[in-house]
């Protein structure tokens, strides 16, 4: 019994920044209009590779999320860069993963998260861009999804023919349709994963000496070791985060926790699927060995950096842990846990 608050640590730190990257992921959903994506991402050049992969960053979608809108962009004239950038940047970090980062590993494992994201997506969308120089072009197939606003919510009802109360009208629509999204599909997405991963941490923390896991760290070698764990192993960023703090906790580098954090989001096997069909088995080959080697190198140089620098991002993250009251921590992790069982959230939430 006296184990359990330290298994419930993880989740008690988490669920409060959790809620709240999920009302910001649900806020970026209902007001960034999918046409900016096509006018950004439109061409082939480094500038289209490096937006794609930035604009990605923030937007709440996991890897199988990302593909029905990367393939919308790519069919509607996005190159095979910006394509692959694209897939990479947004399930590899978003918003809620960014502030989970910051609370479990510290802000400087969450900058070099972001970091680390958008380097991998344009070196790995700059070499896949390489393999179309000899192929031509796919006519665009522009299959668009109308937003809320599109349809039927901004449609008079001839009860009102006010502008003012039909824009407010159509911006709680798009309110409500983003948090339910947040709150509903998005949450479903990673509930199943996001409960492994703060119970696998938890294990972790508690169970696991932190020297355990200690003389299999330090080297190229376990870097890249833990790049090929990563790449089969999809999970979500953000179950991944706890899971990363768990290890990190019993022994490994800075470094392997965040090739982690860098190769188990960004890759499943959908998304190979999908990049093996609409780009062909060179590009495959690219993007699975630009991602284990960037992934690798970065891992490398974080904890050189930190070797260097003397710096340990487990005492930062406990600072970071520390900021909260403890009964707001339980309080978000009760709210949290109605939010994931879906016939209690339905029953009192309606949604």
């Amino acid at each position: 019994m006296t184990r359990i608050p330290e298994f419930l640590s993880v989740a008690l730190s988490a669920a409060p920044w959790l809620l709240m990257g999920l009302l910001i992921a649900g806020l970026i959903k209902a007001y960034m209009p999918e046409h900016l994506l096509q006018r950004w991402m439109g061409g082939r050049g480094f500038s289209s590779i490096a937006r794609a992969a930035v604009i990605g960053v923030p937007l709440p979608l996991c890897s199988c999320g990302a593909i029905p809108t990367a393939l919308a962009l790519h069919r509607g004239g996005a190159g095979r860069g910006p394509t692959t950038a694209f897939l990479i940047g947004t399930p590899g970090v978003g918003v809620d993963s960014i502030l989970l980062t910051s609370v479990l590993l510290g802000p400087l494992m969450a900058f070099m998260r972001v970091l680390g994201a958008v380097v991998t997506a344009i070196s790995t969308g700059l070499m896949v861009s390489l393999t179309a120089l000899n192929q031509t072009t796919k006519l665009p197939v522009v299959k668009t999804t109308q937003a809320c606003c599109a349809s039927n919510c901004g449609a008079t009802t001839g009860k009102s023919h006010d502008p003012a109360s039909a824009s407010n009208d159509r911006v709680r629509g798009r309110l409500a349709s983003g948090l339910i999204y947040a709150f509903g599909d998005l949450l479903d997405d990673i509930s199943a994963w996001l409960i492994a991963g703060l119970l696998l941490a938890g294990v972790l923390i508690t169970l696991v000496p932190p020297e355990t896991l200690t003389g299999l760290s330090g080297g190229i070698g376990s870097l890249l070791l833990m790049a090929m764990i990563g790449i089969p192993l999809y999970i979500c960023a953000t179950a991944a985060t706890p899971v990363a703090a768990g290890l990190l906790l019993s022994g490994i580098t800075p470094g392997m926790a965040l090739v982690f954090l860098l190769a188990g989001p960004i890759t499943s096997l959908a998304t190979l699927g999908v990049l093996r069909r609409e780009f062909g088995n060179l590009a495959l080959i690219v993007y699975l060995s630009s991602i284990l080697v960037v992934t690798t190198l970065l891992g490398w140089l974080l904890d050189q950096s930190l070797q260097w620098l003397m710096f340990d991002p487990v005492i930062q993250a406990s600072q970071v842990q520390e900021l909260l009251p403890g009964w707001l921590e339980v309080s978000a992790l009760g709210v949290l846990l109605i939010l994931i069982m879906r016939p209690l959230r339905q029953r009192l939430l309606g949604f």
